[in-house]
């Protein structure tokens, strides 16, 4: 018996399709049917109706899906007493790697007398692979920019939600001796783009909503790939190429100008920063800083 089976088993129930759940739960669906298989084997019993479309439960499993998140809730909260029994007073973040580094330290900061002595860990990682740790109960809270891929049923009842702040994505490039951008869009010339992978939050966001709306005549090579917003920082300032990055993450070296804003046909793009909260087994001070944070910040 496996934990991950009855989350995948609780995803099936909500998404109502094998597709569907297997990509909230970030595996290919032959892998997610094995696990559901592998579930009914160990309960001896079969789940799902699988010569009906759409997919429904059988009575056994529409009686077992309260049954499955009841146990997934009760082994969260294991975790998490023995957890706070070993490590003492402590605050879980995870974070996208691009807040983690532009966003985190100087917000944290700013919390540091609510905070006092209790130990701050933060977990960076991309967006998939933090929502999964995140409905598994490996973190107090998650940092992420808002995302759609953060809008699912299994979320939302596991988890609340605030905005905590707002950032930019802005077009860069390094200046040349007179202090013009060394790479832009011209006619007949391709610029040379620095970007984050596709398969990225911030790189999907890029593509979709700044790339695309790109008139045709303008023409660009993508030359490098790094899912750290911090490598395509010191790639930009060795004038490697341009790239969108976040505001906060580059004052420095817009203000010194190591670094100049393109403009058009360069868009910009807002970012809303936002911190879940895991509703299931919360420790006394992961619930005493969120109640702060709800307060601070005027939501509920």
């Amino acid at each position: 018996m496996e934990l991950k089976w009855l989350k995948d088993f609780i995803a099936l129930n909500d998404y109502g399709s094998f597709s569907k759940a297997a990509e909230a739960r970030f595996v290919t669906q032959p892998a997610f049917s094995r696990r559901i298989r592998s579930l009914e084997n160990w309960l001896g019993v079969a789940l799902v109706n699988r010569d009906s479309l759409p997919t429904t439960l059988t009575d056994e499993g529409r009686s077992f899906v309260e049954e499955a998140q009841r146990l997934c809730h009760e082994m969260e909260d294991i975790r998490t007493r023995l957890q706070t029994q070993k490590s003492g007073r402590s605050l879980v973040f995870l974070a996208q790697h691009s807040t983690a580094v532009s966003f985190f330290p100087a917000w944290i900061h700013t919390l540091s007398p609510l905070i006092g002595d209790m130990l701050v860990k933060l977990v960076p990682g991309n967006i998939h692979a933090l929502n999964e740790s995140f409905l598994a109960g490996s973190g107090d809270f998650m940092l992420t920019f808002g995302s759609q891929a953060l809008d699912s049923p299994q979320i939302k009842r596991n988890s609340q939600c605030i905005q905590v702040g707002t950032d930019t994505l802005v077009p860069v490039s390094a200046p040349n001796d007179q202090g013009y951008p060394i790479h832009s869009f011209e006619e007949g010339k391709p610029c040379r783009l620095l970007a984050f992978p596709e398969e990225t939050y911030l790189g999907n966001l890029i593509k979709q909503s700044a790339i695309a709306n790109i008139p045709s005549q303008y023409r660009f090579d993508i030359v490098c790939e790094n899912e750290m917003a911090e490598g395509l920082k010191a790639m930009a300032k060795q004038g490697f190429g341009a790239t969108w990055l976040p505001s906060s993450l580059i004052k420095e070296e817009l203000a010194n100008q190591q670094l100049v804003i393109l403009n058009a046909p360069f868009p910009t793009l807002d970012l809303r920063i936002l911190l879940y909260r895991n509703r299931h087994g919360s420790k006394p001070e992961a619930e005493q800083f969120w109640h702060y944070l709800m307060e601070l910040y005027g939501q509920e």
